[in-house]
């Protein structure tokens, strides 16, 4: 009688999510888009002191829209959450993160005190109280046919997000591979040019 063969295949792997703010996407290209076709006319036919502010305007205020829309991102995968914020790029094992919250803005928490702000994921208080107002109405929930099973309750945006890196979370974080420290860096593609904007244009008034 032979013994029963243990399973030999690699565990189940997870798709990769992605998390960004559609809105805050549309807004920065066309805020960036417009800022360019300024600072290009008055780079094309102003004053040779009007065209060294247009290009410290733009040195200053393009990085800064970029950082504040287009930048930001939260990924997560079986391993670890990467958080994408406007000056800085946060890489957390998950067996570092202590906790995900969403009150205000959404927010994650390490074992070792530190907390990171979500900016790729917004909270919106008035999106949170209409989803409660569907809620308690019983509407808002995908009905076909007056047998079917009402859904599960409705959420936010930004809280159905967050439960979803929770879940990741609790299925990742006893994991070999999601072990480890926080890792922290600082974006000088994005600071570089701003403070080199904001020295050019102080000087700029200054005269």
């Amino acid at each position: 009688m032979t013994s029963p063969e243990r399973s030999t295949s690699p565990p189940q792997q997870y798709a990769e999510r992605s998390y960004r703010s559609p809105a805050a996407l549309v807004g920065g290209a066309l805020l960036i888009a417009l800022g360019l076709w300024l600072g290009a006319d008055a780079l094309l036919r102003g004053t040779p002191a009007t065209k060294l502010t247009a290009l410290f305007a733009l040195l200053f205020g393009v990085p800064l829209v970029a950082a504040f829309s287009l930048r930001p991102l939260v990924r997560a995968n079986e391993d670890r959450l990467l958080v994408r914020n406007p000056f800085r790029t946060i890489t957390l094992p998950w067996a570092a993160v202590e906790d995900l919250r969403a009150t205000f803005s959404a927010e994650v928490f390490t074992g070792a005190g530190a907390k990171y702000q979500l900016w790729a994921i917004p909270v919106s208080l008035r999106q949170r109280k209409k989803v409660a107002r569907q809620a308690a109405r019983g509407t808002g929930r995908p009905r076909f046919g007056l047998n079917a099973d009402a859904g599960p309750v409705p959420k936010a945006m930004a809280d159905q997000t967050l439960a979803e890196l929770h879940e990741i979370k609790d299925r990742a974080t006893h994991r070999e591979t999601a072990q480890g420290d926080p890792e922290v860096r600082w974006s000088y593609a994005i600071l570089a040019p701003s403070v080199v904007g904001a020295v050019g244009l102080a000087v700029m008034v200054a005269l």
